[in-house]
């Protein structure tokens, strides 16, 4: 009785995967290939309940929001721009770096050491010309800025060696 089952069965399997096929055929063209709705300008499929002007509407918040940042950014450049360009409103004239890349030998003068003279260049001064040309205010701007080492300059009288160091000659 069941000795032709097997074929039978085997038939079935094939039907049953070729009516999942044809289902999965059937409802990508129902469902796949549905027709797109354009809500002010924006894409959006049927059925969305107002996704699209939510949407919309976060994006002009944002382009608004970026449009502020950009205008302040453009602010902040003039200001930099501005404050680069502007004079240094107090103290001695500094340098970035040492002028033809070597700079004095600033320990020549008495009371500076290694790290006083680290600190000196740290704040702008390589050369013995620009400690000699010191007045009475850049000389309490460097005093200010001299950390633990507040009034060597005085002390040590600074500016007069470097005046001689600078001419090339040797302080006392």
């Amino acid at each position: 009785m069941f000795r032709g089952w097997n074929f039978l069965l085997g038939e079935i399997w094939v039907l049953i995967a070729l009516a999942a096929l044809l289902g999965l055929v059937v409802g990508w063209l129902i469902w796949g290939r549905r027709e797109v709705v354009t809500v002010s300008g924006d894409v959006t499929a049927p059925g969305d309940d107002g996704e699209a002007r939510r949407l919309a509407g976060e994006l002009e918040v944002s382009r608004a929001q970026g449009q502020e940042a950009a205008a302040r950014i453009a602010a902040l450049e003039t200001q930099l721009a501005a404050a680069q360009v502007a004079p240094v409103e107090a103290g001695p004239v500094r340098l970035s770096a040492p002028k033809g890349g070597q700079a004095d030998d600033l320990k020549l003068i008495k009371g500076v050491g290694p790290k006083l003279e680290g600190l000196l260049n740290q704040l702008g001064f390589w050369h013995f010309d620009q400690i000699a040309s010191w007045t009475e205010a850049d000389i309490a701007w460097v005093d200010e800025n001299l950390e633990t080492f507040k009034g060597r300059v005085t002390r040590d009288d600074w500016v007069a060696q470097a005046k001689v160091l600078a001419a090339g000659g040797v302080p006392d």
